[in-house]
């Protein structure tokens, strides 16, 4: 029997699509999930942080999920800008890339959160924020090269 080789050579496919969420005013994680949670019928809770391991630093961000039972669907938010760094070990470099704060999305200052979904169909104007506090979701396609696909695809 002859061997069969399956290639991908479609990158759409391969790209992750998730939504940026910039608010308007800065306010603390619980406050705008507190708000979020009124408008929904499902609930967000905070879960385990998200840690990213650097060469002298580990980054934490924090990280919300919900259920959403009506489309049997996973919702995760993760903080665009890591909350917590801890330095494992002295930078012996005058100049080096790592800092003690980050960002999952380097060209992206003023994205506060990051929203992805288990569902294939990702359609984020079903999930409700408020009004006040957040501009509309952005939908942005995350691609193989970037770090964020690796974390995103290892938390799966």
């Amino acid at each position: 029997m002859k061997k069969q080789k399956l290639i991908l050579n479609d990158e759409e496919e391969s790209n992750i699509s998730v939504g940026l969420i910039r608010l308007s005013q800065h306010i603390p994680d619980h406050e705008f999930f507190f708000q979020t949670n009124r408008l929904n019928p499902f609930k967000f809770q905070r879960t385990e942080d998200l840690k990213i391991e650097g060469n002298y630093y580990d980054y934490y961000f924090p990280k919300f999920e919900t259920y959403w039972q009506d489309r049997q669907t996973c919702i995760c938010i993760i903080t665009n800008k890591s909350s917590e760094s801890r330095q494992k070990k002295p930078i012996p470099e005058l100049f080096s890339d790592e800092e003690n704060e980050k960002l999952l999305l380097n060209n992206f200052k003023d994205v506060d959160y990051i929203i992805k979904t288990s569902d294939t169909y990702r359609d984020f104007s079903l999930i409700l924020f408020p009004e006040n506090l957040s501009s509309e979701i952005q939908e942005f396609s995350v691609g193989l090269q970037s770090e964020l696909y690796a974390v995103l695809q290892d938390y799966e």
